[in-house]
C-alpha cells in the first residue's frame, strides 16, 4: 500500500473525528441546560391576613326576625316530615308524638292525654312554655335542648326553615300568638372629630380655690411699761 493510499486513511480518520467533535459542540448548544437560580418548584399561596385582624363577621340575624319575613307556605311543606309523629288538626288523635294544633306558647309536657317521657317532664319545670324561642331550640336539635327525648327527628339546622315551619305551626290555633316584635338596631355613633395638627386645644382656667388674700392687720402700738 502507498503513501497516498495511507494520506486516505490518516484524512478519512481525522475527518471523522473533527465531525464528531463539531456535533458534539452543536448538540450541547441546542439542548443545554440551565440549573435554576433555587433549587424547587415556586408555589404561588395567598398572602394570610396580618395577624389580630379576623374578617368581620356578618351579623347573626335574630328569629324574630327571620320570623317577620318567614313564608306560610313553605312551612306548611315543611310540616309534612312532622306527619309520621304528628297530627296537625284540631281535636287530631295523638300519635308517636302529641297533636301539634295549638302548640305554639302551649305548656311543655302538658297536652291531653299524651304520656310524655321523663326528660321532657323534666324540662318542663318551672312553668316552661313553647315560645318561639324554646321551639326554635328545640327543632334545630331536639337532643341537645332536650337530652333523653324520645322525639328521633334530627333537626331542621337551616335558620329561615325553622322561622317558616313554626309561622306555619303559629296558624294553627284559634287565636294565633302575636309575632315577637324585632328589635330595631341602635344607629351608629357619628366618629368624633380629630383637632386638627398644630392647633392646641382649648382649656378653660380653673376657678382660684381657697380663701381669698386679705390685707394684714396692723401691728399693736406696744403699752407703756407701768
Amino acid at each position: 500500500m502507498d503513501s497516498f493510499e495511507w494520506n486516505k486513511i490518516i484524512g478519512a480518520v481525522l475527518g471523522t473525528g473533527v465531525f464528531a467533535m463539531g456535533l458534539g459542540v452543536v448538540s450541547d448548544i441546542l439542548f443545554s441546560q440551565h440549573p435554576p437560580e433555587k433549587p424547587g418548584y415556586v408555589i404561588e399561596v395567598a398572602e394570610a391576613a396580618p395577624s389580630g385582624e379576623a374578617a368581620p363577621a356578618a351579623p347573626k340575624v335574630s328569629f324574630a326576625e327571620l320570623l317577620a319575613k318567614a313564608d306560610v307556605a313553605k312551612g306548611e311543606s315543611q310540616s309534612k316530615k312532622c306527619l309520621a309523629c304528628h297530627s296537625l288538626e284540631k281535636g287530631g288523635p295523638n300519635k308517636i308524638g302529641p297533636n301539634l294544633w295549638g302548640v305554639v306558647d302551649r305548656p311543655v309536657a302538658h297536652h291531653e292525654g299524651f304520656s310524655y317521657s321523663e326528660a321532657m317532664k323534666a324540662f318542663s319545670e318551672g312553668g316552661k312554655t313553647w315560645t318561639y324561642e324554646n321551639l326554635d331550640h328545640f327543632l334545630t336539635n331536639p337532643k341537645a335542648l332536650v337530652p333523653g327525648t324520645a322525639m328521633s327527628f334530627a333537626g331542621l339546622k337551616n335558620d329561615q326553615d325553622r322561622a317558616d315551619l313554626v309561622a306555619y305551626l303559629r296558624t294553627l290555633s284559634d287565636s294565633p300568638v302575636p309575632l315577637p316584635t324585632v328589635e330595631a338596631a341602635a344607629p351608629a355613633e357619628a366618629p368624633k372629630a380629630e383637632p386638627a395638627a398644630g392647633d392646641a386645644p382649648k382649656t378653660e382656667a380653673a376657678p382660684a380655690t381657697g380663701t381669698p388674700a386679705t390685707e394684714a392687720p396692723a401691728a399693736e402700738a406696744p403699752k407703756p411699761a407701768q
